[in-house]
């Protein structure tokens, strides 16, 4: 089927994601949007495996989302554009990449457990996206939810002020609607309705909504200067001011709307669509890409990928259009690489279904086929307007698995298959060990891998065996040197090298966020600026392996005291060189100290449960931060060696019967003691 374009008006269209924690509801959020616009005419549920956006075989073997699911749909006369991205830590690369082309989200949290560690995790990717948010509170129909508990943790865990637009009418099982502050009308949904009736706001809480109602008015007017002005002439404020004001603040990022409803019992979803509509950004609302790229389909045409997909049909590439308009059979410029590709076909995605279009334009964000070489991050764009937009951030691995075919006649095979999976998973990084020979996979987290290798096992049909994953660690400096001269002369015949240098090296300590920091100290033009930027190009490069074990070395200074140079034999390449050699000699003379990667860990545990979690934490090496129970159930928050996690998930489940769950978080690096058990020399 084709349709001849997506959308004509750019202020119609809204780009958003749903971002949560694990299980909070995003996917249910999202089939009960596809299922109330029509999109689809039956509602998938996450336990049935039924689902739109969860098509891959492991996500609905596994019940969670691993990979980001483009969908559309409309309404009130708009065209959605969503994305369904995963919640666990170990795909958060996905959600960085979608992020970065979306203009909006929706955040969801569980009405009992409120902000969990994921939740957070999200939040602040959104935040460094600039990227306008609203919440909503979900699962109010379960035991022990509390819409007012979820709030106080968005205000206190994230750091922003929440806004809440609507209240619970009922509770737990007694839940069936909201009342709506800012219309001061009541939305009842009947047992088993796909739609609410409106009516007045029940007798009963007549008070508690007008309490809340004026609340909501002073919080605005303090945050809203033209909300301050009609509250301080008329005491009030109009629906409209407050519904204006409230998508000012939701589009500045100074506050947060937030609903509340049962995803799973269809309550709550469509007002949520609504403020979809009403609160969140139209790309023309959006200021332009890097300061120059309007939102204009008539401006040269500016797209960024940020997902490449290998279908049965072909290479399917995920672009966000930033401006300009695209057809079917149009040449572009990858302005990475400066090939020129042509658009075969123009797709907009349902998750794993496509309808042809002609035509896409500024604000969309479709499929193209065509592209043979794009690669996630890549720009294309109009051939006479080249343009380089920021790419996502990709975040470093953690994990490694050693992989190899069983059979030698796959190890070809097994190659191609690696690539092609890490061309659509840029967080995934495959490399063979120049000691070992062996071929290498490194990831974000165990699950990660796991992943990975179960679709090397059934999409590519490859028999392969897997080693133990080692993490990744790192090398810094406890205590450094002072003064360590370096001389660098060769003379083979012509032009010779020299370059004199004179380094100090310190730990830049625990509270620094940096991972290397150069200076210099020189005066009187001893060394000449550009034999200073050279000299830090070569401690880069020494940094690369440190002394212990060949892992990356971090968290150091190098300060640049002193030098010499010769007035034919010096160049910036001998005092390069006479960097790396100089650092390398400096780590050698230093107490250096090996880091392994550690995880924030939360895991939560039937109360009768928490000693032996307690007990086995403390085994692995785990350092507890924070003990909390609840109707019943205990929330432990540890930080925990990365390496001591693997095969977590297993032993757990069989120590809580099956009823105990964990997440974790990267929280950065630690010293390794001598006795850690995967403190093995090489180990990457």
């Amino acid at each position: 089927m084709r349709t001849p374009g997506i959308t004509t008006d750019i202020t119609a269209v809204r780009n958003l994601g749903i971002l949560a924690h694990v299980d909070a509801g995003k996917t249910t959020v999202t089939e009960r949007f596809l299922y109330l616009t029509g999109a689809i005419h039956k509602r998938g549920e996450v336990h049935d495996g039924t689902t739109v956006t969860d098509f891959d075989p492991q996500e609905r073997d596994r019940g969670i989302t691993i990979f980001a699911a483009a969908v559309s749909c409309d309404w009130a006369g708009h065209r959605i554009n969503l994305i369904d991205t995963p919640g666990h830590v170990d795909f958060s690369d996905e959600v960085e990449r979608s992020l970065r082309v979306l203009d909006g989200a929706v955040a969801v949290f569980d009405a009992v457990a409120g902000v969990e560690p994921q939740s957070e995790t999200v939040w602040r990717q959104a935040d460094r996206h600039g990227v306008p948010r609203i919440a909503f509170v979900n699962k109010l129909d379960r035991a022990g939810a509390e819409l007012d508990g979820a709030v106080e943790s968005i205000r206190t865990r994230l750091g922003t002020v929440p806004l809440p637009v609507q209240l619970p009418i009922g509770r737990e099982d007694g839940f069936t609607g909201v009342v709506d502050l800012v219309r001061m009308r009541a939305y009842v949904w009947a047992e088993g309705a796909d739609t609410y009736t409106e009516q007045p706001v029940p007798e009963g809480l007549g008070d508690e909504a007008r309490h809340r109602r004026r609340r909501l008015e002073e919080t605005v007017a303090e945050l809203h200067p033209g909300a301050l002005e009609e509250f301080c002439a008329d005491s009030a404020l109009s629906d409209g001011t407050l519904a204006d004001a409230l998508r000012d603040l939701t589009l500045s990022g100074e506050a947060v709307v937030v609903l509340c409803g049962s995803a799973y019992r269809n309550r709550g979803v469509e007002p949520l669509l609504d403020a979809v509509v009403a609160y969140l950004p139209a790309p023309s609302d959006m200021p332009p890409v890097r300061g120059e790229v309007p939102a204009d389909p008539e401006a040269p045409f500016t797209a960024l990928a940020f997902k490449v997909s290998a279908t049965a049909t072909g290479r399917m590439t995920y672009v966000r259009v930033y401006a300009g308009t695209l057809t079917k059979g149009d040449a572009v410029l990858d302005a990475v690489t400066g090939r020129t590709e042509r658009i075969a076909r123009i797709l907009r995605v349902q998750a794993d279904r496509a309808t042809e279009v002609d035509v896409a334009r500024a604000g969309d964000i479709v499929a193209v086929v065509g592209p043979k070489t794009v690669r996630a991050g890549a720009t294309l764009c109009a051939p006479g307007a080249p343009v380089v937009l920021e790419p996502p951030t990709t975040a470093d691995p953690v994990v490694s698995v050693a992989v190899e075919a069983r059979r030698g006649t796959d190890t070809g095979r097994l190659a191609t298959a690696l690539a092609r999976l890490s061309e659509e998973d840029p967080s995934l990084v495959v490399r063979s060990d120049p000691e070992t020979g062996q071929t290498v996979l490194s990831g974000l987290g165990e699950l990660h891998l796991e992943v990975v290798v179960e679709r090397l096992r059934s999409d590519r049909g490859l028999d392969v065996t897997v080693g133990r994953p080692q993490v990744a660690y790192r090398e810094t400096v406890a205590k450094g040197v002072t003064g360590l001269l370096y001389r660098h002369v060769k003379q083979d015949g012509g032009a010779g090298q020299f370059a004199h240098v004179v380094v100090d090296l310190e730990p830049l300590g625990p509270d620094s966020a940096e991972e290397f920091e150069f200076r210099s100290t020189v005066t009187g033009g001893r060394v000449p600026q550009e034999y200073v930027r050279a000299v830090e190009a070569g401690c880069r490069d020494a940094l690369v392996e440190g002394p212990l074990g060949g892992h990356p070395v971090t968290g150091v200074r190098v300060t640049l005291t002193d030098g010499a140079t010769h007035p034919k034999d010096s160049s910036e390449m001998a005092f390069r060189t006479a960097g790396r050699f100089a650092l390398r000699e400096a780590l050698r003379a230093s107490a250096v100290t090996l880091l392994e990667p550690v995880a924030d860990v939360t895991v939560t545990v039937p109360a009768e449960s928490v000693g032996t979690v307690l007990g086995d934490l403390a085994a692995r090496r785990g350092r507890v931060t924070d003990q909390t129970t609840r109707s019943g159930t205990a929330v432990v928050a540890a930080t925990v060696p990365l390496a001591e996690l693997f095969g977590y998930a297993s032993r757990l489940r069989g120590r809580t019967q099956g009823r105990g769950t964990f997440t974790t978080r990267p929280a950065g690096y630690a010293p390794a003691p001598a006795t850690a058990p995967d403190r093995v020399p090489g180990a990457r």
